[in-house]
């Protein structure tokens, strides 16, 4: 998940349970609050950093999502982040709850951060420094715009109708802000390969327009506290989670009976996350002699449109030349992170060269797609060379 929807969530999970008279004991103590718990879900992603830092090309893989994502390392970073909050109270002069309060809080805004991750399929080692296998449960694609909207709306929705004084000149700012987005979203999204439905197109809007100014109707929306409006937006994220869950149960169930009508010999299979939206769904079966894929509509009984169910992707390479790819350090790592790894041979410059690539990410156009890893080799088959793909060949 990416850093700025982590931010909004902690917010949001901050004013709907942790601002209230019966946490904290005035408004000042509860921005404080709020503060912590925000603190704390993006705290987390400091560790790009570490890649930005580091000369090793390979952080992104052995440092992201890891001590800092960490459940074991979590009550010492919201002991750490807790002093830190007290501290700017402090200086600010600004009433906070206690310290260990702060903590919870923090851990709170942490542990938020983490869970938002492990729902992704990127992966991320919450039992490091211990264990650094990368749990993974697939449920959502690693940005989305729904559920970012779905964590910020309430908050929005909170501050329109604050006071009846300037409502609906902020409805109208905040509508209009949302629709352009929404633009943008649609246009995004068609560019990718992955353009919303036509009903969905027409009924964003609508459902904008109606969450910004139905509340207005008999101004049953200057009745709702803040506190609500937050709890209503994180009830909809735990539903939509679910809704996810069951989506990914759907589909993965699809990908099984695949497999098995194939007699494939599966040596790691799943189904994960596309956009647009939570009906699609890519399939992937790893087998011994390659991957085979398959994108799904669950609103269909099959794929959407007219391509077969799944595709093969056989690899290509050599056996010798792939023996001597996977002793080197760089592409155990790799092949450590990659889950369904797909190996081309083929030539960079003139020379023979080994191209792994995860179908978890999708290529764009000509350009590869991200975190493609080369070998290339001299004519003797030893390897010369080694690193990220920047740049179609």
């Amino acid at each position: 998940m990416d850093t700025i929807t982590h931010g909004i969530a902690g917010a949001l999970i901050g004013k709907a349970f942790f601002t209230g008279r019966s946490t904290v004991s005035s408004p000042d103590a509860g921005s404080v609050a709020t503060l912590a718990v925000t603190l704390g879900s993006v705290f987390p992603d400091i560790d790009v950093l570490a890649e930005l830092l580091s000369r090793n090309d390979l952080a992104i893989l052995q440092v992201h999502r890891s001590v800092t994502h960490s459940l074991l390392c979590l009550p010492m970073f919201a002991v750490v982040l807790a002093a830190a909050v007290r501290w700017y109270a402090r200086r600010r002069e600004r009433e906070s709850p206690s310290w260990a309060v702060l903590t919870g809080l923090c851990a709170v805004g942490l542990a938020s951060h983490i869970l938002l991750d492990v729902v992704t399929s990127f992966g991320t080692m919450i039992w490091s420094p211990w264990n650094y296998t990368r749990v993974a449960w697939d449920l959502v694609f690693i940005v989305d715009f729904l559920l970012t909207g779905m964590v910020l709306v309430p908050q929005v929705l909170a501050w329109v109708y604050r006071q009846r004084e300037h409502s609906f000149w902020r409805a109208s700012r905040m509508a209009a802000f949302f629709l352009a987005a929404a633009v943008f979203v649609f246009w995004f999204a068609e560019a990718l390969g992955f353009p919303f439905s036509k009903w969905t197109v027409r009924a964003v809007p609508l459902v904008l327009l109606a969450f910004f100014f139905l509340p207005m109707w008999g101004a049953w929306g200057f009745r709702v506290p803040r506190l609500s409006w937050c709890r209503a937006g994180v009830y909809a994220l735990v539903a939509y989670l679910g809704l996810t869950a069951v989506a990914h149960h759907v589909a993965l169930k699809r990908v099984q009976d695949f497999a098995a009508s194939l007699n494939l010999r599966v040596e790691r299979l799943g189904a994960l996350p596309l956009p647009p939206s939570v009906a699609h769904w890519d399939g992937l079966v790893r087998t011994p002699e390659g991957t085979w894929e398959g994108r799904m509509d669950l609103w269909s009984h099959g794929p959407a449109g007219d391509v077969p169910p799944f595709q093969f992707v056989r690899d290509n390479a050599p056996a010798r030349y792939l023996e001597t790819a996977e002793q080197l350090p760089k592409v155990k790592t790799y092949l450590w992170f990659a889950r369904f790894p797909v190996f081309r041979f083929g030539e960079r410059s003139g020379l023979p060269a080994l191209e792994i690539s995860d179908l978890r990410f999708f290529a764009r156009g000509n350009r590869p797609a991200p975190f493609t890893f080369a070998v290339t080799f001299d004519a003797r088959g030893r390897a010369i060379w080694e690193g990220w793909v920047r740049a179609a060949p």
